[in-house]
């Protein structure tokens, strides 16, 4: 298949021409590590093999978008035309772009020893060996056919870095200029801190949040740094082939049951997941909570869960005050609405740009003006 001018193209359209990621994004041949993927329509997930449509298989790799490639404990790999899996995705072939972004957050030196977290399909770990030559990058996952696949497809392309079956949140090997994870965490690791090298620098995701972090690591074992103004969306870190079950009955209920508290709220509904900036501030605030949205002839409504139990559901037409109901310890749209009050009040919220300070045994700590939290 002739896909050169496929990854050209895709090349001009996430970086710039002067750019040293122009090379590596314009050399490696994505659809060589995404040979199969899924796709969530209106029927749930369905599988799309390469090799039944090529021209479709180039467009879709050399697109700037990130490609679904496990759901659930299920590898697209091994799937059946037939098979529709349930769960949330567990693996993926992130969008180039956004690779290239988190790369150029890391600051990336000609002799760095880079960490990857979260080698996935091989894809990004594949840009940093062209851009860093393969002896200096190892990359982690905690799934082993992950970890032999990526190898197999690199190899193919005569690419041979250091790939090691690991969960991250545990101790890491080696010692390394720069941790660049394309899976989010919460709180960073304490074995991040450990393996990353005096002035070394950290690039990841804090878990549930579209909030990118960047920290350096001080003389004294703690990492200094702040949440970039950009945004970002990775899956959590996990332990095993899939995640633990999350409280998606307390989740339904919410959208069916009334409250124990029913009120009327003072802003109108919102899509709480694809707010990012609000989500975000809330999962700091709250962590753990899951959400849900429909749209139903004007008639919208939101839900959220947490895994205490406490659930909310606010219903509204258009965008007129919605009635809010309620049940558990915490009210978590009272959560919500306090939040939109304090970004009406101050025109954003004191998350993003936020300092950061992490310590060595791992924890995070955030502070903007008056605010602070710690994960």
């Amino acid at each position: 298949m002739n896909w050169t001018a496929h990854a050209a193209h895709l090349a001009d359209t996430v970086t710039h021409s002067g750019s040293r990621w122009v090379g590596p994004v314009a050399s490696i041949p994505r659809h060589e590590f995404v040979p199969r993927w899924w796709h969530r329509g209106t029927e749930g997930w369905t599988l799309n093999a390469g090799e039944d449509d090529h021209h479709r298989w180039l467009d879709t790799a050399y697109s700037d978008r990130s490609l679904i490639t496990s759901v659930g404990p299920l590898h697209a790999d091994h799937a059946a035309q037939n098979d529709h899996p349930v769960g949330l995705p567990t693996s993926s072939s992130t969008l180039p772009s956004l690779l290239v972004r988190m790369f150029q957050h890391a600051r990336l030196g000609a002799l760095d020893e880079l960490l990857d977290v979260g080698t996935g399909s091989g894809y990004g770990t594949a840009l940093a060996c062209h851009r860093l030559g393969d002896l200096q990058v190892t990359s982690i996952d905690v799934d082993p056919y992950l970890v032999d696949t990526a190898r197999e497809r690199l190899e193919h392309i005569k690419l041979c870095p250091n790939l090691v079956t690991l969960d991250a949140t545990g101790e890491l090997p080696g010692a390394y200029d720069r941790i660049v994870a394309t899976v989010g965490v919460r709180p960073v690791p304490a074995g991040w801190l450990a393996a990353l090298k005096p002035c070394g620098r950290l690039v990841t995701t804090i878990g549930g949040t579209s909030l990118i972090v960047t920290a350096e690591k001080q003389q004294d074992g703690s990492a200094v740094g702040r949440v970039e103004w950009d945004r970002a969306g990775f899956m959590r870190t996990r332990h095993g082939a899939d995640y633990p079950p999350g409280p998606w009955e307390i989740l339904a209920a919410a959208r069916e049951q009334d409250g124990e508290d029913v009120t009327t709220g003072p802003y109108p509904v919102v899509d709480v997941e694809q707010a990012w900036d609000l989500a975000s501030m809330l999962d700091i605030t709250v962590p753990g909570i899951l959400y849900g949205y429909a749209e139903d002839a004007g008639l919208r409504t939101a839900w959220l869960a947490h895994p205490d139990g406490s659930w909310a559901r606010a219903t509204a037409v258009g965008s007129d005050p919605p009635t809010v109901h309620q049940r558990g310890s915490r009210r978590l749209w009272d959560t919500l609405d306090e939040i939109r009050a304090y970004w009406l009040q101050h025109g954003e919220l004191p998350v993003r740009g936020a300092s950061v300070l992490i310590t060595p045994d791992g924890r995070t700590r955030l502070a903007r003006g008056a605010w602070r939290a710690e994960l």
